[in-house]
C-alpha cells in the first residue's frame, strides 16, 4: 500500500503528514486532529482580582508576559532562550504579549528579577492586560510567592510550563502516569494557600467522640493535602514500576533477536518523528510544536543490503530539562542505553545548533551514568537542511565531519543516510554456506532478519544460501553445512 507525502512549510520547523491513498487518515493524523480539538479557548478569565483569595488554581495559560534573567553567555544565547520560552508558552496554548530580560550576576533570592524590575513587570502586566507571568528558570516557592505579591497575577516558572505541556501531550497510560508523578514531585514542596484555609485544623476527637489517645488539635488542611499527594505518588510509582517490567520484557525480546536497534534522540522539535517516518514509511504523529511526541515509538525497517533493524523514537530534550521529568521518564530513556546506535538529530535551521547538541549530550550522559552502562556509538544527523542557513551548514560540516545532512521533509540525503547506517551498524561475523530444506522457513527468516545474504539459489532439495550471520545463528546452521 503506497502513501502520499504531503508537506507544509512553517517558520519554526517542518511539518510532515502521511495519508493513505484510499483516504483513510494515518494514526499520526488522527492524533493531531484530537490534539487540535482540545486547544484552550482564548478570552476566558482564569484569575480573581486579588490572587491571595485563590486557594487552589489550575495551570491555565492565556495572555502571558515572559521574564528572564541573563546571567551568562552571549546576548544571542539569551535571546534564543527567550524565543524558546515563547515557543513553549505557545505550545501550551497561550498568547505571548511581551518579554523582559534582566541582566544580573545571579537571580535575586527574593523576587528572581529584583524589586525594581518586579515593579516594572507589574506596569507591563497592567498595560498589556496579561493574566500570567512565566519566568525562564526554576523558581523557589519563596520567589514565586514574593513575585506574585508584586505583580498581582499568577506566576509560574519554566519547569511548571514544561510539565503542563507534557500533561497535554501524554497519550499512553504509562506516559500519563509518568507526567502525573513529575507534576506531584514538583508541586509537593510548593503546596501553599492563603488566609486561614491552610491553617484550619480538623477537629480534635475529644470528649465522648474520642477517647484516650485520640484527643488533640487534629491535622491542618495543608498537612492533609501533602499526605494525600504522597500517597498518590507512592501509588503512581508502583504502577510505573509494573509498566516498566512489561517494557523491559519487550526490550529483552528485541535484544535476544540480535536485530540491531537504533534510538533516535535529539532536541525537541528537531524532526525526530519526521525522520522516523522518512526512514520507515510510518505515519506517526508529526506536529510543529515542542514536545509533540512523548511516548516512544518503535518501528522495524530494512537497510539497503536487506538487513532489518529496529528504530525507536524517544522523548525530546530541552535546555534545563526538569529533573522531575528525567526521573519520571527513566524507563523511556533507558531505550538509549540498550541501543546499538544513537541517531542524534539536530535542527540545522536553529540559530544555535551547537547549544542543542550540548544540551542533549548532558541528558544522555546523566542517563548512562545512572544506569552504569557503556555509551552506545553516536551518529549525528543534521535535519532541516532545506530551511537552514548555508553559512551555518558550512560551519556544521566543519565541526561535525562524520555527520549526515538530511531533510526529512523533502527527502534530500535520506538515501545517503541509509547507506551510512549500513556501514555503521555491525555486520554479522561468520560467513556460512548451507543448503536449507524447504521446511526450515524459520531459519531462512532468521537469516533474512539477523544476517546478510550474499547469494542464494533454489535447488531440488532446498535453498542454497551463502550469507554472513551472527555466531548464535551460525551454531543453529551447523547441521546443514555438510549439504553445502
Amino acid at each position: 500500500m503506497t502513501k502520499t507525502h504531503r508537506t507544509e512549510e512553517s517558520p519554526i520547523s517542518d511539518s510532515t503528514e502521511f495519508a493513505y491513498d484510499d483516504g483513510r487518515p494515518s494514526v499520526g493524523e488522527m492524533q493531531l486532529e484530537d490534539r487540535s480539538a482540545l486547544r484552550r479557548v482564548a478570552g476566558l478569565s482564569t484569575e480573581l482580582t486579588d490572587v491571595t483569595e485563590v486557594e487552589y488554581r489550575q495551570l491555565r495559560l492565556e495572555r502571558v508576559v515572559l521574564v528572564g534573567v541573563w546571567t551568562q553567555g552571549t546576548a544571542a544565547q539569551a535571546e534564543s532562550s527567550m524565543a524558546e520560552l515563547a515557543a513553549l508558552a505557545e505550545t501550551a496554548g497561550s498568547e505571548v504579549l511581551e518579554g523582559l530580560v534582566q541582566r544580573r550576576d545571579k537571580p535575586d533570592a527574593a523576587t528572581y528579577i529584583g524589586s525594581g524590575k518586579a515593579d516594572e513587570l507589574r506596569e507591563v502586566v497592567l498595560s498589556t492586560g496579561a493574566d500570567t507571568v512565566i519566568c525562564d528558570g526554576e523558581l523557589t516557592p519563596a520567589q514565586l510567592t514574593a513575585l506574585e505579591k508584586v505583580v498581582k497575577v499568577k506566576v509560574i516558572d519554566r519547569t511548571a510550563l514544561i510539565l503542563d505541556i507534557f500533561a497535554q501531550h501524554a497519550t499512553s497510560r504509562e506516559g500519563k502516569a509518568q507526567v502525573a508523578l513529575a507534576q506531584m514531585e514538583y508541586m509537593l514542596p510548593r503546596l501553599r494557600g492563603w488566609g486561614e484555609s491552610m491553617s484550619r485544623q480538623a477537629g480534635g476527637r475529644a470528649g465522648s467522640n474520642g477517647g484516650v489517645g485520640l484527643r488533640g488539635p487534629g491535622e491542618t488542611k495543608i498537612e492533609t493535602d501533602r499526605r494525600r499527594i504522597r500517597e498518590r505518588m507512592a501509588k503512581l510509582r508502583r504502577e510505573i514500576k509494573g509498566m516498566k517490567a512489561a517494557r523491559d520484557t519487550k526490550r529483552t525480546r528485541r535484544l535476544r533477536s540480535e536485530t540491531p536497534s537504533i534510538a533516535i534522540v535529539g532536541y525537541t522539535n528537531a524532526g525526530k518523528s519526521s525522520l522516523l517516518n522518512a526512514l520507515t514509511g510510518s505515519g506517526v504523529l508529526v506536529q510543529n510544536a515542542l514536545f509533540a511526541t512523548l511516548d516512544p515509538t518503535t518501528r522495524r525497517a530494512a537497510l539497503d543490503d536487506g538487513r532489518e533493524y529496529i528504530l525507536t523514537d524517544t522523548v525530546g530534550f530541552v535546555r534545563h530539562l526538569p529533573t522531575q521529568l528525567i526521573e519520571a521518564f527513566r524507563s523511556t530513556l533507558e531505550e538509549v542505553t540498550d541501543a546499538d546506535l544513537l541517531l542524534h538529530v539536530v535542527d540545522g535551521s536553529d540559530p544555535l545548533p551547537t547549544d542543542q547538541i550540548k544540551a542533549v549530550h548532558e541528558v544522555i550522559t546523566e542517563v548512562i551514568r545512572e544506569n552504569d552502562a557503556a555509551a552506545p556509538p553516536e551518529l549525528i544527523v543534521v535535519n532541516k537542511i532545506d530551511a537552514a542557513d548555508p553559512v551555518t551548514l558550512t560551519q556544521l560540516r566543519g565541526l561535525l565531519p562524520g555527520a549526515s545532512f538530511v531533510s526529512a521533509r523533502t527527502g534530500e540525503g535520506i538515501a545517503e543516510l541509509r547507506a551510512h547506517l549500513s556501514d555503521v551498524l555491525v555486520r554479522p561475523e561468520i560467513e556460512v554456506s548451507v543448503l536449507l530444506p524447504y521446511n526450515r522457513g524459520d531459519l531462512m527468516a532468521r537469516i533474512h532478519s539477523d544476517g546478510q545474504i550474499l547469494d542464494s539459489s533454489h535447488e531440488e532439495d532446498g535453498t542454497r544460501v551463502h550469507a554472513r550471520v551472527p555466531e548464535a545463528l551460525a551454531s543453529a546452521l551447523v547441521q546443514y553445512n555438510g549439504s553445502a
